[in-house]
């Protein structure tokens, strides 16, 4: 009929379209930003976590340190700094992120938002394709045991991808309004990590010391995932609707701060 306004589902289709490739041309553009197409690129992506990640399990190994648990070393080395690696980066890479691509903001179909997308989509899959490949390897190796509980594994690192991207979007955006953010947010990510549960086990820790450390949302995730890989071999403590929770409200936040710098940052 002549002079209907097109339906809802359609104007839907057309702008997720506008979105998806939207984001997919930062996300290349931020590839190519970061990992340039000399010796292996994009490869970087995985291969700079996997190095860190095995740096960091050959140190632990060779130390023999003590974690609390009968897990092995390899195991709690992967599960624990992988899982870090998910979440503490993403944080850093939206701080400060908008100068930088403020001259993309001149083309309406790019906001806010799309910057931070493409950044923490980076992030994300960087930190997955090393854990994903570097439990295959061990695996493989026979220097840790296939997952009791995949479902719980995937789960897990879900709720530790969605805490580090409600943090992120929540302090990119507050950094737009105050450089004290950055400042403060590095010597913060050094601190989080021993409290993160990556290097030691909430059950070995006293009562006292476990009240206090899962007020932290990513040790709860961080306890599933390994629940999910070793669950029958120790007591794993967790509360996933705290953390959904602590999440929810962050990425209210974040949006809400987003919008907010949105008005400011954006070109008339």
């Amino acid at each position: 009929m002549e002079g209907s306004s097109p339906k809802p589902q359609s104007s839907l289709r057309a702008s997720w379209a506008i979105q998806r490739r939207v984001i997919g041309a930062l996300l290349m553009r931020e590839v190519l930003t970061r990992y340039g197409r000399h010796n292996i690129g994009f490869l970087w992506l995985f291969v700079e976590p996997m190095m860190f990640t095995l740096g960091v399990t050959v140190l632990w190994t060779v130390a023999d340190a003590a974690h609390g648990s009968n897990l092995p070393i390899v195991a709690f080395a992967l599960t624990g700094y992988s899982s870090v690696l998910l979440w503490r980066n993403m944080p850093g890479r939206c701080i400060g992120a908008i100068g930088p691509n403020l001259a993309l903001m001149y083309h309406r179909h790019v906001k806010v938002m799309d910057i931070f997308a493409a950044r923490l989509l980076l992030e994300a899959a960087g930190a997955t394709i090393s854990f994903t490949v570097l439990s295959l390897f061990f695996s493989a190796i026979g220097w840790i045991s296939p997952p009791e509980d995949i479902g719980k594994v995937l789960f897990a690192w879900f709720m530790l991808a969605w805490f580090g991207f409600s943090l992120a979007i929540l302090m990119g955006a507050l950094s737009e309004q105050s450089e004290i953010i950055d400042k403060i947010w590095h010597p913060a990510s050094y601190l989080l990590f021993p409290l993160s549960g990556a290097a030691f086990m909430v059950d070995a820790l006293p009562t006292v010391a476990q009240q206090f450390v899962l007020m932290l949302p990513m040790v709860h995730g961080v306890e599933l995932l390994r629940e999910g890989y070793f669950g029958s071999t120790f007591k794993a403590h967790y509360d996933m609707g705290y953390m959904a929770v602590v999440c929810a409200c962050m990425s209210l936040l974040g949006m809400a701060k987003m919008r907010e710098i949105s008005r400011t940052v954006m070109p008339e």
